[in-house]
């Protein structure tokens, strides 16, 4: 029998215990053994539930016990789970987590120290949710060389985005409703800012590439300025709004960049909607690659980490190895990358915007006044920060043409 324990007993750490009770016959044919949760770790007591009886309040009872093989790390956040899943591997058991701060902040490290001792440290929930892509980038993609991860991310960004495209609703309105719905914390930073998003594209980055990606050093805008302005123009032009987080390696450099993007109904990711996630990959052999499904959410993400557990029980005494060194990948200047953007000027008056960015066809939206729109040619962030400099931009979106 396979004993695990849990830290956390929140929305993911209850999905794990439920599905683990749930699918029990088949999990213990696909790890070999019997899986049984023996400990929870939680400051809460849970009268009634019937896992009181394995809620512990020390995580020194479970360090300490000899009989649990498998951490599952769900708590959050980078402390105290850092400092956890640090004593857990010193004391010779493997850990799965679905904490994206803490492998954004720390994976190479862990990884490490797991291949030290032949146990695994993994992380298929902290990317995705319930889409497998960190298993397939580690296992299944390994004859590629990468060329580019596009991908949409964040559930709750994507839910306001795709109503307020639909709806014409405003930003602040369809937080309100996220909120309620349980789709965006109460204080929504690290998902409206980019943040989270942010850190999956540095795990799925530092993955593909091989050395370790700084998620503070990739360039991060959030989609609080986005208006329903922008969605009629983005209407008029055939196109969407999405967050992207995306990371591409051009002449052996490797840009990454989470933002607001218009594309269009070639783009792999235009219908990928709601709280659901998508992400592209392509690949010097494979070509393209698409994974979408549930990017969040209590079963989807308790499913990842319990196929976690199941390798680690698979692979009891050996490490399935990662390539992730804890070398520094030095990423390319967000300004040298060329693209093209779709720009909001205030005012009537388009000779400063054909003086600057050439003969550009204007837009404008019935009743809405004093302003037009524009789309420039190709040309990088630097070049269109100079020629922009002396316009009264409103909002500037960048466009992204990634095709299949």
């Amino acid at each position: 029998m396979a004993k695990i324990a849990v830290l956390g007993y929140g929305t993911v750490g209850s999905g794990v215990v439920e599905v683990l009770a749930t699918n029990s016959e088949s999990i213990t044919k696909r790890a070999g053994d019997v899986v049984e949760v023996k400990s929870v770790l939680d400051l809460r007591d849970f009268p009634g539930d019937p896992i009181q009886d394995k809620i512990v309040h020390d995580i020194d009872v479970i360090i300490n016990d000899p009989e649990i093989d498998v951490v599952v790390e769900v708590m959050g956040g980078v402390e105290p789970a850092f400092t956890f899943v640090k004593k857990a591997l010193e004391a010779g058991k493997s850990v799965c987590t679905s904490n994206k701060a803490l492998v954004a902040a720390h994976g190479s490290e862990l990884l490490a120290m797991a291949k030290e001792r032949k146990l695994n440290f993994m992380f298929e929930a902290s990317v995705g949710g319930g889409i497998p892509i960190i298993r397939p980038l580690n296992q299944s993609l390994t004859a590629d060389e990468i060329t580019q991860i596009t991908g949409i991310l964040n559930g709750t960004t994507n839910y306001i985005l795709t109503k307020m495209s639909r709806e014409g609703s405003s930003y602040e309105e369809v937080l309100k409703e996220a909120q309620a719905l349980g789709y965006a914390e109460r204080n929504p930073e690290a998902d409206v800012e980019g943040f989270d998003a942010c850190r999956k594209i540095a795990i799925l980055t530092s993955l593909a590439f091989g050395s370790t990606v700084k998620f503070e050093e990739i360039t991060t805008e959030g989609i609080t300025k986005i208006s329903t302005e922008d969605f009629a123009y983005a209407e008029q032009l055939g196109c969407v709004v999405k967050l992207l987080a995306t990371s591409k390696k051009v002449d052996n450099k490797v840009y990454a960049i989470t933002a607001p993007f218009m594309i269009d109904n070639t783009h792999p990711l235009y219908n990928v909607n709601d709280v659901l996630n998508g992400i592209y990959i392509n690949g010097n052999v494979i070509g393209d690659v698409m994974f979408f499904g549930a990017g969040a959410g209590k079963l989807p993400t308790a499913s990842a980490v319990v196929a976690d557990v199941v390798d680690c029980v698979k692979h009891k005494g050996k490490n399935v190895m990662t390539i992730w060194s804890s070398e520094k990948l030095e990423l390319g200047n967000t300004d040298d990358m060329k693209r093209d953007f779709f720009v909001r000027v205030k005012g009537n008056d388009t000779s400063a915007v054909k003086a600057a960015f050439g003969n550009v066809a204007t837009i404008t939206i019935p009743g809405v006044e004093d302003e037009f729109g524009f789309v420039t040619g190709m040309l990088t962030e630097k070049e269109f920060n100079e020629k922009a400099e002396d316009l009264e931009v409103i909002n500037r979106i960048r466009r992204d043409h990634t095709k299949l």
